[in-house]
């Protein structure tokens, strides 16, 4: 199976972009549709890659995204991209010049044609008919897939479907993973894999995206690690019954991300203990805690990461999450950890999170701003407002270096004063030092606090004589009109360096 046998199908109506003769003659191994931005973890040699380039937006960034698109795709040593027409009504110029420049051949793709289409296209041709091939090319057997709409129709969950699906195959360990490798369900014979080698799995065996509406936090994969353990016809199929699941779940997912964003509103506004108490009950939580409030930059991101805590209860809204922590399934410490008081202990809910945060940043686009905030524990609802405050405020204090930020973190003065807004920080900072300028009065004061305001040590780091310390700060405190010999003026100053 070539590229080239894909161009002459006059049912796909495919066009060729660009492509070398000898590219195009290049035996084709799978087919992949993802539309992550960074797909190459995901992808394997040979395979074409099928992308409705939802990742694409024009800007000045167009070009470098584009090319670290393409240079996945010719890394991981891909055959071609088809590149759906129907999202752009076309395919934009900076994907054709990253093509050209890496060498991956790319076709376009007319909205008239479904990704579906050209996945079976591959296959069959790739197999032939399949009623004359060996066993290991049959497709889904019709009991199967009689039982596998059954259970759809009858509400059944991931990891019934999987098991279904998948037991005519023998033990066949299986996954479905999400990109940042949660484990939505496994097989039976499918070991349990931590979150952190589950994301690289993908690398090896037969991963198939399934199509559905989803942040690219949570894009689902169907993964086995052999990849001559199962027909690849079957998997696809396999994957197209997860698309219908993640289809007939949308509604009660929507639902539910309603009833957290009321609860979160009705908690910022200090709602009444009983319209609280059933804003709890419709979003799922009890109306007793204990309870605590995450808030993050990105709200599909949270949930993603609050997923990875297995068993965890909570209610999230556009860039909130309540998250219910009581004996009976949310605590981090899980619901065999709890104390006399009926509470999860004090595991580390920050720490939870922290763990799991980085997987959520590689599935972000470069650059995306991803932080979290954690608020403290609260005993009952009465303790959400504070919470969600001390939430917020961690996240104000999360930057680059630590993305996530309990409130049980801010234990230092220079902590604290990371979560106060940057405008109010330059408004004090300038106010309080302003009239000393950036020069050597405000390098003296660093120094001079820095050591304790010990004038020997400050003279002896500064190269200066004792008296020549002492005129400076005696100009630091007539500028300032603060007096270095008082506890309360030397923090100001302390602080408004730190702002």
């Amino acid at each position: 199976m070539h590229v080239l046998d894909l161009l002459q199908s006059d049912n796909l109506g495919l066009t060729l972009l660009w492509g070398e003769q000898s590219l195009l003659g290049q035996e084709v191994s799978g087919v992949t549709a993802t539309d992550l931005e960074d797909p190459g973890r995901f992808l394997g040699p040979g395979e074409l890659v099928l992308s409705g380039l939802v990742w694409w937006r024009p800007g000045a960034s167009a070009a470098a995204r584009t090319d670290r698109f393409v240079a996945a795709l010719a890394d991981a040593g891909a055959r071609a991209l088809l590149a759906g027409e129907e999202t752009h009504g076309g395919v934009p110029e900076e994907v054709v010049a990253a093509c050209r420049a890496h060498r991956v051949p790319l076709v376009a793709v007319p909205a008239r044609t479904s990704f579906r289409a050209v996945t079976e296209a591959v296959y069959l041709r790739q197999w032939g008919d399949l009623s004359r091939r060996p066993t290991r090319h049959f497709a889904l057997p019709e009991n199967v897939r009689s039982e596998l709409s059954r259970l759809l129709e009858g509400g059944a969950g991931p990891a019934e479907l999987l098991d279904r699906a998948c037991a005519h195959l023998g033990r066949l360990p299986c996954y479905l993973l999400t990109a940042s490798g949660r484990t939505v369900a496994r097989t039976p014979s499918a070991p349990a894999i931590p979150a952190q080698r589950a994301a690289s799995a993908a690398k090896g065996g037969v991963s198939l995206g399934v199509e559905a509406e989803s942040s690219p936090y949570d894009a689902w994969l169907l993964h086995v690690p052999d990849a001559d353990a199962a027909p690849p016809r079957v998997l696809h199929e396999i994957a197209e019954v997860f698309a219908q699941y993640r289809d007939g779940t949308a509604r009660r997912v929507a639902a539910r991300r309603a009833a957290g964003r009321e609860l979160l509103a009705l908690v910022a506004a200090e709602a009444e203990p009983d319209l609280l108490a059933a804003a709890l009950q419709a979003a799922g939580l009890p109306a007793g805690g204990p309870y605590r409030v995450v808030t993050a930059t990105d709200g599909d991101a949270l949930a993603e990461a609050l997923r990875h805590l297995e068993g965890a209860r909570w209610a999230a809204g556009p860039g909130g999450a309540v998250l219910y922590e009581g004996p009976d399934g949310a605590g981090p410490a899980g619901p065999s950890g709890a104390d006399a008081a009926g509470a999860a202990p004090t595991a580390d809910l920050a720490d939870r999170l922290r763990a799991v945060w980085p997987l959520l940043q590689a599935c972000a686009e470069p650059g995306a701003d991803l932080r979290l905030g954690v608020g403290a524990r609260t005993a009952s609802a009465e303790g959400l407002r504070a919470s969600l405050c001390q939430a917020r405020f961690a996240l104000t204090a999360a930057d680059e270096a630590v993305a996530v930020r309990g409130v049980e973190q801010l234990d230092t003065l220079a902590e604290l004063l990371s979560g106060v807004p940057p405008e109010v920080r330059g408004v004090f900072g300038t106010r309080t030092l302003g009239s000393l300028g950036d020069g050597m009065l405000r390098e003296t004061l660093e120094v001079f606090l820095a050591n304790n305001c010990s004038w020997t040590r400050t003279a002896e780091a500064l190269h200066l004589h004792v008296n020549t310390v002492h005129y400076r700060i005696e100009r630091v405190e007539a500028l300032t009109g603060r007096d270095l010999s008082r506890l309360d003026h030397k923090l100001d100053l302390y602080a408004a360096l730190r702002c």
